[in-house]
């Protein structure tokens, strides 16, 4: 089983990282760009014998003490199968 956390800067945060993909990204001729946000993405992987449920609360505790500052950021825990 795997589970996917999606990590962002909080809409109220400034992106610097977004700001210059999207300047990019219209300089490339896409001018239909308003806006990027420029997040991380961290795949975990768990061995056997875990439940689903049970990999939903272990993975929604590291993101939230581990892998995000929920002070300026955002995330989003997902179950793979």
């Amino acid at each position: 089983m795997k589970a996917r956390v999606t990590v962002y800067p909080k809409p109220s945060v400034l992106d610097p990282q977004g700001q210059a993909i999207a300047q990019s990204l219209r300089g490339h001729g896409h001018e239909a760009i308003a806006d990027v946000r420029q997040g991380k993405v961290f795949e975990i992987s768990f061995g056997g014998g875990k439940s689903r449920e049970a990999a939903a609360v272990e993975v929604e505790t590291i993101a939230h003490d581990l892998l995000a500052n929920p002070v300026i950021e955002e995330y989003r825990v997902e179950i793979l199968d």
